[in-house]
């Protein structure tokens, strides 16, 4: 009989556990019975509560985009609709100390490779790179008018460039350096 409650609960367990599972590993070669062992459950009950790993690896970073976005809705609510202040908070966010770790920044590396093959993982990835381009391209409008939406693609293309020299690099993640080069990417598509 099943313990009332505990769905929720374990989904979580096999979440945290996907994206720890692939720090650890540095890729998507894992198995759903070293994810439920990291959770401390039986493979069986991964299966059941996701199918496969793949759904299991989706589930992990639809979490990791909901962290992300309520970030960066708590950093545009604090810069108070100051648009120079609104893009440096999202350029920030991304490299805040949840978003920018050692796990987060494989899972983000191995989700770009899955949506190569995968279409639920594009289809994810797409959203997200609508969302963060139209995110950044709205406050730029206002300090560059028309060419907000190429500046953004380009900032946009550097948070992935940052995102791929440290997971190619090892070693502890350095956020405010990436940040410090955003920021100063930023400052020269204002000039």
């Amino acid at each position: 009989m099943p313990k009332l409650g505990m769905e929720p609960i374990r989904r979580a367990a096999l979440v945290k556990a996907t994206i720890e599972e692939i720090g650890a590993q540095g890729s998507l070669d894992v198995t759903v019975a070293q994810i439920a062992r990291r959770a401390g459950m039986s493979s069986a009950l991964a299966h059941h509560y996701f199918g496969n790993k793949e759904r299991i690896f989706l589930a992990a970073m639809r979490h990791l985009l909901a962290e992300y976005s309520g970030e960066v809705r708590d950093a545009l609510i604090a810069a108070k609709g100051d648009p120079r202040a609104r893009v440096a908070a999202i350029l920030r966010a991304n490299f805040g100390p949840s978003n920018f770790r050692p796990e987060v920044i494989a899972a983000w590396l191995n989700f770009y490779v899955l949506a190569r093959t995968s279409a639920p993982a594009a289809r994810l990835l797409r959203i997200y790179h609508r969302r963060l381009r139209s995110n950044l391209a709205h406050d730029l409008r206002a300090l560059l008018g028309p060419g907000a939406g190429d500046a953004a693609e380009r900032l946009a293309a550097l948070i992935d460039g940052m995102y791929l020299k440290q997971g190619l690099a090892g070693g502890p993640a350095d956020g405010p350096a990436a940040t410090r080069q955003l920021l100063a990417a930023l400052e020269l598509e204002l000039k």
